[in-house]
């Protein structure tokens, strides 16, 4: 393994493009909102340049997810006291871009079979509105270990837990997941 810091421009640029998708669909799964998803991930991006530049490469991954969850759930503290805040004025938030559906903008794997285009769509937005349920906690989990492939350690580090909450969480998260999703898969 290389322990060596990135040292270029360039290997900063290609590590921050491998995370960079995934990190984006995390966010708008988290937020619903494709703007405030981008803003969170460069945010903890450039976070993650400016506070652990000389960090070896390995240590990087969980590094940077772990900042990712610390914006997300910064957004959200922010969101809550905005909602308290309207609502004591007897304002009603936005709501432009809630039906916003980041599963529905990835690209088509094949495009040949309507039927299994629908079919697919459908369960795509089952398991969109069943993540989006997931409370936070077991929602990131599941994403960072499914999705991002992180293992528990690396899992735990980036949501600054125990290996036992990040065990349990990614359990409730499947479990609820697959009590939500059985008419969706075989």
């Amino acid at each position: 393994m290389n322990e060596r810091p990135l040292e270029t421009s360039q290997a900063w640029d290609e590590f921050l493009k491998t995370v960079e998708r995934r990190a984006l669909l995390m966010a708008r799964v988290a937020t619903g909102f494709e703007d405030e998803a981008f803003d969170i991930v460069q945010d903890a991006m450039l976070g993650l340049v400016r506070k652990y530049r000389n960090k070896p490469v390995e240590e990087l991954k969980p590094l940077f997810y772990r900042i990712l969850q610390n914006r997300i759930r910064d957004w959200y503290r922010r969101q809550a006291v905005r909602r308290r805040w309207l609502s004591w004025g007897n304002m009603r938030p936005d709501n432009e871009g809630a039906d916003y559906d980041p599963i529905n903008n990835l690209p088509a794997p094949d495009s040949g079979n309507p039927a299994g285009l629908l079919i697919r769509d459908e369960a795509m937005k089952a398991l969109d509105t069943a993540l989006r349920r997931l409370p936070l906690r077991q929602q990131q989990t599941f994403l960072l270990r499914a999705w991002e492939g992180l293992t528990v350690s690396e899992t735990a580090l980036a949501m600054k837990c125990s290996v036992g909450t990040v065990k349990v969480q990614y359990f409730r998260a499947l479990h609820t997941l697959r009590e939500e999703l059985e008419d969706h898969w075989p």
